[in-house]
């Protein structure tokens, strides 16, 4: 009975997020998300009745995104062509390196304020830092794949934490991203930019038009065996399993399940292709399956913040937010024009996106700067991802790194925070100046 009015429930919010944005102007000028929107409803929903709805519930709802992530990372390479790792270094490494300059400088920047100042004035664990990247790279999905780590080690109040920095990470994400757009544009750094004034009345409600709808995915199967939404679900299931196994073979405590269900997902991938059963596998089916599980996830992540414990913290919090930005937005518009040859800003923006939000926002804003994919911008963030979803953004650095932290303490991590933030900064140098020598020649 739990599960039905849990699912009823999230259901609902996500029916009442996406007609308030059809409904309300700002919200599309925002671009804000209707799961968004709609864990925001509930979260007023139960501050205001909490009272009145059992305790298993509002647990069943929190127990939702630490489910759903294993679901969106075993999806992430399941029926994609996995190319060769020199073809994606020589098409995505300037990418790559601008990336890992963000992340890494999240951790430094997280743990340093955490570690010298907020434990010392705030009270809060020197684990606090890890809150920056986990809630800014990784977004809810991570913040919910990470519930056992934070519950193993005693720190619960870093759930509520961690989905409040998400939140608005990735309404910075929306927000920031389409100011720098603007200043971009008026600025002349791009050319093809798509207001809101620009857009139809269906892009403005977030509706597909009945003469242009495009496919959800193609059918693998034959519906008469099996059908091909189960069929791909039971492989989603497989790598979950796998990566289940992997997982009780790792002794450390608290490392969470979802990075290795994406390991779970590559391993199904190559034996696909190792068997000639690729086709199999559709990469569209498969899509739809990880987006709509991370709208679950989001509206029940932000629905179930725990307002008490964000209070009790909003000092730190509030600091450790506005320095992240801070600290994305410059590297942005300091490095982006150094380190690339071409669109910069394209190539830029999309990874502002994703520092502060998730994937999808960096590319809602790639494609608002490039419509017409005219610019190797997508390829190059597409590329990109193959080397860095398996380290950053929920990869494995960010599920070792928390339990490390609790295990070693955060100043070694920190030190190794920094000292990668230095390796990674010296060959964005290296970039820069080949990407000047370049264009003097």
């Amino acid at each position: 009975m739990n599960a039905v009015v849990i699912f009823t429930a999230l259901s609902a919010l996500l029916v009442v997020g996406k007609t308030l944005r059809m409904r309300i102007p700002v919200l599309q000028r925002l671009y804000l998300p209707s799961s968004v929107i709609g864990g925001l409803v509930g979260l007023l929903a139960l501050t205001l009745c909490g009272e009145y709805v059992p305790e298993d519930i509002t647990s069943g709802m929190r127990a939702v995104p630490g489910f759903l992530i294993n679901v969106i990372f075993a999806t992430l390479f399941l029926g994609a062509a996995i190319p060769k790792v020199r073809e994606v270094f020589r098409e995505a490494f300037p990418q790559f390196c601008l990336g890992q300059v963000l992340a890494w400088g999240q951790y430094v920047m997280g743990l340093g304020l955490a570690g010298f100042v907020f434990s010392r004035w705030c009270g809060v664990p020197a684990a606090f830092g890890n809150l920056l990247e986990i809630g800014f790279e990784g977004g809810h999905g991570t913040v919910g794949g990470m519930v056992d780590s934070f519950k193993a080690y005693g720190w619960e109040e870093g759930i509520a934490l961690g989905f409040t920095v998400a939140t608005a990470g990735m309404i910075i994400g929306i927000v920031v991203g389409m100011a720098l757009i603007q200043w971009a544009h008026r600025r002349g750094y791009v050319k093809e930019v798509r207001s809101f004034e620009d857009r139809s009345l269906h892009e403005r409600l977030g509706i597909h038009s009945v003469r242009n709808r495009p496919s959800a995915g193609s059918q693998t199967v034959l519906c008469d065996s099996i059908d091909s939404l189960a069929w791909h679900l039971a492989i989603i299931g497989i790598a979950v399993l796998i990566g289940k196994g992997m997982h009780m073979l790792i002794p450390m405590k608290g490392f969470p399940l979802f990075p290795l269900c994406m390991m779970g997902g590559v391993v199904l991938q190559l034996l696909a292709r190792a068997l000639h059963a690729r086709l199999f596998i559709d990469r569209g089916q498969m899509e739809r399956i990880s987006g709509a599980s991370l709208d679950f996830l989001v509206v029940s992540a932000v629905a179930t913040i725990r307002l008490d414990v964000v209070a009790a913290n909003w000092a730190p919090l509030l600091a450790l937010i506005v320095f992240g930005c801070l600290w994305t937005v410059g590297v942005i518009v300091f490095a982006g024009p150094r380190m690339f040859r071409d669109a910069w800003f394209e190539r830029g923006i999309a990874e502002f996106g994703q520092a502060t939000g998730v994937t999808a926002t960096g590319l809602m804003l790639l494609r608002t700067v490039d419509p017409e994919c005219r610019t190797p911008a997508t390829m190059s963030f597409g590329y990109k991802q193959l080397l860095h979803e398996p380290i950053m953004g929920g990869g494995l650095w960010t599920a070792l790194a928390l339990t490390l932290v609790f295990e070693w303490g955060w100043k070694p991590v920190f030190l190794l925070s920094l000292a990668m933030l230095v390796c990674w900064s010296v060959c964005a140098f290296f970039i820069a100046k080949s990407v000047k020598r370049g264009r003097r020649s």
